[in-house]
C-alpha cells in the first residue's frame, strides 16, 4: 500500500514574507501571490514609492498584513536597520525573496567602463550578501526559505547581458553555499532563473531602444514555446519554492525560460 502524501498544515509558517524589489512588474506579481497564500508581507522599493504602494494595497486585499520600506542595496546598515523594522512590526522572518536588481543596460563586455562594473557587482552581489547576513540568524530560528531571481543567460548566454548574468553568477554559488551549510537549520535556498520575461525591466530596454525589433524576434524564436514569460508565471514559481510545499527542495534552479536553455 502507497504512504499517503504529507499534510501540510499551512503554506506559510507564521512570521512575514520579505520581498526586494516588491515594487516592479515581477516583484509586484511575487508580492500578490505570496500575500494570496497567507504571508504577511514586508516589501521594499528603490525609487518607486508608487509601485511599491500599488503592490502593498493589491497583497492587502488578500486579508494580510503589509509594510513597505524604501532601501536600496550597498548600504549594510541600511539593510539591518530594514530587517530591524520588519522583525519589530511582522516578528519571525520565514522567507526573503530577492527579486532586486540594478536597471542595467545592454553593453558589450568591451563597451563597459571599471566604474560601472564596480557599480553594479556592489548594489547586485555585495547587496545580496549584506541581505543574506542579515537576514540568515532571523530564518535559522524555526527554518526558512531564500529565493533569488536569477537568469537563463547563465545557461544560455546571450550577448550583451554581462551586467545580469556575471553578478547572478557569484549569486548563484552563494545559493549552493547556504543550501549545503544551513539545510540542517531549517534554511533552504533556491533560485528561479528567468527568460525574456514580458513585465519589469524587458521592456524598459525595448521602450528605450537597447533591444531592437529585430533582437526581440530572436528571442521569442529561440525559446521552445515560442512566447516569452508573464510576471504572473514567475510568480507562481517563486511562491512554489518558497513555500512548504517545496520543503524538500532546496539549493536548486528552476529554468522558466520557456525553453530557451535546452
Amino acid at each position: 500500500m502507497v504512504a499517503p502524501s504529507p499534510a501540510f498544515p499551512s503554506v506559510f509558517p507564521p512570521g512575514v514574507a520579505v520581498v526586494l524589489g516588491g515594487s516592479g512588474g515581477i516583484g509586484a506579481a511575487i508580492v500578490e501571490r505570496l500575500a494570496h497564500h497567507g504571508a504577511a508581507i514586508a516589501l521594499t522599493y528603490r525609487g518607486n514609492a508608487d509601485g511599491g504602494e500599488a503592490a502593498a494595497s493589491a497583497a492587502r486585499a488578500h486579508g494580510v498584513a503589509v509594510t513597505v520600506h524604501r532601501l536600496a542595496l550597498g548600504d549594510p546598515d541600511a539593510v539591518r536597520s530594514f530587517f530591524d523594522q520588519v522583525v519589530a512590526a511582522h516578528g519571525r522572518v520565514h522567507t526573503v525573496v530577492h527579486a532586486a536588481g540594478s536597471a542595467i543596460e545592454q553593453p558589450f563586455i568591451g563597451q563597459i567602463e571599471p566604474a560601472r562594473w564596480r557599480e553594479v557587482i556592489e548594489a547586485d552581489v555585495n547587496g545580496v550578501f549584506d541581505i543574506v547576513h542579515c537576514s540568515l540568524p532571523l530564518l535559522r530560528q524555526g527554518g526558512g526559505s531564500y529565493v533569488f531571481i536569477s537568469s537563463a543567460g547563465l545557461v544560455r548566454y546571450p550577448a550583451g547581458d554581462i551586467l545580469s548574468v556575471a553578478p547572478k553568477a557569484a549569486v548563484e554559488a552563494l545559493i549552493k553555499g547556504l543550501a549545503r551549510e544551513e539545510g540542517r537549520h531549517g534554511v533552504r535556498a533556491n533560485s528561479v532563473a528567468l527568460g525574456v520575461i514580458d513585465a519589469g525591466l524587458f521592456p524598459r530596454l525595448v521602450a528605450a531602444g537597447h533591444l531592437s525589433p529585430a533582437w526581440v524576434e530572436a528571442a521569442r524564436r529561440n525559446a521552445a514555446l515560442r512566447r516569452f514569460g508573464t510576471a504572473l508565471e514567475v510568480a507562481e514559481a517563486v511562491a512554489f519554492l518558497a513555500s512548504n510545499r517545496a520543503s524538500y527542495v532546496t539549493g536548486q534552479r528552476l529554468m522558466l525560460d520557456g525553453g530557451y536553455s535546452i
